[in-house]
């Protein structure tokens, strides 16, 4: 999306959340109220989101302050293609891309650091990150195996986030800046704070540093039954240097800490209550995540272009019994375990330019690791029979050529090699593969770009995926497994099991129009339709059926083949004084190996967003609706581990004052029709109305830093 409103000052959200937000300043004239947003993520160089070939969907602070999130599931809410599955009892977040999702399916990044983070139980949490969504600055995502620049396992798509920086904070000409935030909401009660600082030492080194904390009662659904266990607190730490060692060379450093703390369990409700008999776990989440980036851009370098990345990241997740009954799988109330991951990582990736035969030409040449060091513990039960611990390592490079002629062709080539090995539990095993693209654009006139794209994506199997081992419940005699336990059924580990690989066809059209109504309006949307063939797909499979008519063993296993198609739309139209917007997603997925319906693929939904701009647009007011269609019996397998789920409608407010610079009020209500709902692959109903209303103000230092930069080395 784009920003009206500069980054660097306080803003009010003046757009849609779409794949091209637009908004005005107080100043601006009529005939210049929109931007269209730079995006890197689908080729790694710049281009406006409405002009990249792939189905891309990016947010901007402004976009970001209109949706006015508390959760990570809310900044995606009505992204076409894009779920997050978020339990309220819970703050971790898992991300669904077009019926793909856990295990590494769909790439999560933050600030650059991959996220790995794998739980499993009974319930989702196989690929999942904790994240506070008052830290976000900008999010991107490319949707289906069409950037595979980015590593192994996307073959889902790839999820980018920033998180706020100096940028953000201090304004246009002054030397540092402080961005106070306060919000409280109803329902719950919940209340929120920050506090971020920046400071611009000449135009060399900037500092940033700031935090947050969240706090979230025990929330009501749209019945005004109490959801218990829905509360948590949230702690966030941030920290950023970056210095300017020479003309067009930035060196950053990153730190950041999140601390959450709540009561989760997996048991529906009885009676709107925790069943006596489920189990309950005291936890805490410490996610640490460190980078080192140095960039390198230069306008007049048409050779070297690069991005460098280290990167280390820990998810600790700790957790006590705190109620339930005793049990070989939960231990006794008092039994710690421990979930523990380490990922470290490199990216690295350089671009040249040159024209040949009237042919602008880009290449990206690039490489990428890292490495999960998975340590779960339990002594008391069963935690690290579904989690094993093991290490893994995955690694690649990538060349992609990106070619314009004239202004109506545009032509995208790249080839990818990934390689991985695993370890764990006497178990080892590797693999290899080179993955293509081809990607060709054609723009007949200004206003219209169609599409047309082949990728193929390399997912290397996951620690818990290949090692899972063991009897489950152990200690019942009624089969025994081959490590010599017993239980009711056994898991059986798989070193034979083979990466995934996604094989996507996607058509898309890109449409832009000026001036349409009025001088100085736009209209953007994206629209595309895939089909995406995922070969030797993993999921978990039972099988020797025993004499009391349950599955004696299960195995992650590859299945022949995964076939997801899907429709997505996603439009804006701004006029100044109002804006609109439209999303629609349709997708459905099968095992092609015997037609069943896959699980994971989601509900069917529409969004929709009306506003407008009064008192020379220091105030937005906008509303918006979607519709989540049911997920019916029929449209899931027959063992299918989740419920059907009726339709929904949910419809929010957003007010927002700015009567300075300095200065924003918002008042906003979410889902004001008191909805009753429980979203699919949830077992809790969500919340109910809720209004929230905040203040931010930010300030700072008036004096203008040097015009000219210069560097801190000659």
């Amino acid at each position: 999306m784009c920003s009206g409103v500069a980054a660097s000052a306080l803003l009010l959200a003046h757009g849609p959340t779409l794949a091209q937000s637009t908004a005005a300043t107080p100043a601006a004239a009529s005939d210049d109220i929109t931007l269209d947003t730079v995006t890197v993520a689908a080729t790694l160089t710049e281009e406006r989101a409405i002009d990249t070939l792939a189905a891309v969907s990016v947010l901007r602070p402004d976009d970001l302050q209109l949706i006015d999130p508390s959760r990570v599931q809310d900044v995606f809410a009505g992204m076409p293609g894009t779920n997050v599955i978020q339990n309220g009892n819970s703050t971790q977040a898992s991300i669904n891309i077009r019926g793909l999702q856990d295990f590494g399916r769909v790439a999560v990044f933050v600030d650059g650091a991959r996220q790995n983070f794998t739980q499993l139980g009974h319930g989702t949490g196989a690929g999942s990150f904790f994240l506070e969504p008052g830290l976000l600055a900008g999010v991107d995502v490319v949707r289906g195996p069409v950037s595979n620049i980015y590593g192994s396992g996307a073959i889902g798509g790839v999820v980018t986030m920033r998180t706020k920086d100096a940028d953000d904070i201090i304004r246009k000409g002054q030397t540092w800046g402080v961005e106070s935030t306060g919000e409280f909401g109803s329902n719950g009660p919940m209340g929120y704070g920050a506090l971020f600082g920046a400071a611009r030492i000449g135009q060399n080194v900037d500092l940033f540093f700031g935090g947050t904390y969240r706090s979230q009662g025990d929330y009501k659904d749209g019945d005004g039954n109490i959801v218990p266990g829905t509360g948590y607190d949230t702690w966030t730490g941030t920290a950023k240097l970056t210095v300017r060692p020479a003309d067009f060379h930035e060196v950053k450093f990153t730190a950041l800490n999140y601390d959450a703390t709540y009561t989760t369990y997996n048991a529906a409700l009885v009676n709107n209550d925790i069943p006596a008999s489920a189990t309950q776990y005291g936890t805490t989440v410490l996610n640490q995540t460190a980078t080192a980036s140095w960039n390198y851009q230069n306008p007049d370098d048409n050779v070297f272009d690069w991005r460098s990345q280290v990167y280390w990241n820990r998810v600790k997740q700790s957790q006590m019994k705190v109620a339930g009954t005793s049990s070989s799988i939960t231990g006794a109330i008092g039994d710690p375990r421990y979930f523990t991951i380490d990922t470290l990582g490199f990216d690295v990736n350089n671009t040249s330019r040159f024209a040949w035969n009237g042919i602008r030409n880009a290449i990206t040449v690039g490489g990428d690791y890292f490495h999960d060091n998975v340590d779960n513990v339990d002594n008391y039960g069963f935690g690290d029979g579904y989690n094993p611990s093991g290490e893994r390592g995955v690694g690649g490079a990538f060349v992609q050529w990106k070619a314009n002629y004239s202004s109506w062709l545009e032509a995208i080539g790249a080839v990818r090699y990934d390689t991985y090995n695993l370890s764990g539990d006497g178990v080892s095993t590797d693999g290899d593969r080179f993955s293509p693209k081809l990607t060709v654009g054609v723009t007949p006139w200004q206003w219209i770009t169609a599409y047309a794209t082949y990728a193929e994506g390399y997912r290397a199997p996951a620690v818990t995926e290949t090692l899972v081992n063991g009897a489950h419940p152990p200690n019942i005699p009624l089969v025994f497994c081959p490590d010599g336990s017993y239980g009711v059924f056994c898991f059986v580990p798989n070193p034979y099991l083979r990466p995934e690989v996604g094989k996507n066809k996607e058509v898309g059209l890109n449409l832009r129009f000026d001036d349409i109504l009025t001088k100085g309006d736009k209209f953007r949307a994206k629209a595309n339709v895939y089909r995406n063939d995922v070969d030797d797909f993993i999921e978990l499979v039972g099988y020797d059926m025993t004499i009391y008519g349950t599955y004696a063993n299960y195995q992650y296993q590859n299945i022949a083949k995964a076939r997801l198609e899907g429709f997505e739309f996603e439009g804006n139209y701004d006029a100044g004084i109002w804006f609109a917007g439209f999303n629609a997603t349709v997708s459905n997925g099968e095992n092609v190996d015997n037609g069943q319906p896959l699980a994971n693929v989601m509900p069917n939904n529409v969004a929709a967003t009306l506003g407008a701009r009064m008192l020379d647009n220091r105030m937005t007011m906008s509303v918006r609706w979607q519709w989540v269609a049911a997920k019916t019996a029929a449209d899931l397998p027959t063992d299918s581990p989740y419920e059907p789920t009726p339709s929904f409608n949910l419809v929010s407010l957003y007010l927002g004052y700015q009567p300075s610079e300095n200065l924003l009020a918002t008042l906003s209500v979410e889902n004001l029709l008191n909805e009753q709902y429980t979203q699919y692959q949830q077992f809790l109903p969500s919340a109910g109305l809720t209004v929230k209303g905040g203040l931010k103000l930010r300030f700072g230092a008036d004096t203008i830093a040097a015009a000219t930069p210069s560097p801190i080395f000659k």
